[in-house]
């Protein structure tokens, strides 16, 4: 995670810079190409707006792309591609060394992708383990479209948080 910097500092990273920062919120070049091209920003609600309108729709690919950036709830980061800084951030408020809670979550995450074939994503930051496991349990019964609708909207909540982190 890199250092936060302000809105006017943001506005005037180099291109390369701007866009690396922007990745680690997520991982989509569309969405990077469109926030970062989106600068000069007069102060963070114009950015807000931007970024949130440019996450408001993801392609397969862009999906597919967004979710490579995510560990399973419940486990820690693995691949240089989940963001390790940021995850453990926003999931600690599931306790690894919670035998049950571990047990739950990986009989969820299995179920959850064996039923829509990707990874079970969720804003967790400011959420329990309990909050946690009820929205998996919850979304199980979902249909698969309504499914990749609340996937969306968990990638928009969790890229604008991590924005919020990285442009203060």
């Amino acid at each position: 995670m890199s250092q936060s910097v302000s809105v006017e500092d943001f506005n005037a990273l180099p291109p390369d810079e701007a866009g690396e920062r922007l990745a680690a919120c997520l991982p989509v070049a569309r969405w990077v190409d469109t926030v970062r091209d989106g600068r000069p920003y007069a102060a963070w609600p114009a950015l807000e707006e931007t970024a949130a309108a440019a996450a408001a729709h993801l392609d397969d690919g862009e999906l597919e792309a967004a979710l490579a950036g995510h560990p399973r709830i419940g486990e820690r980061a693995s691949s240089p591609d989940h963001q390790a800084a940021f995850s453990a951030k926003e999931q600690s408020g599931v306790d690894p060394a919670d035998a049950e809670v571990a047990r739950e979550l990986a009989a969820g995450n299995a179920a959850y992708e064996e039923r829509f074939d990707r990874v079970f994503l969720i804003r967790a930051a400011g959420r329990s383990a309990p909050e946690i496991l009820a929205e998996l349990r919850r979304r199980l019964g979902n249909d698969d479209d309504t499914e990749r609708a609340e996937t969306v909207t968990q990638l928009r909540e969790i890229a604008l948080l991590r924005l919020r982190q990285v442009v203060s």
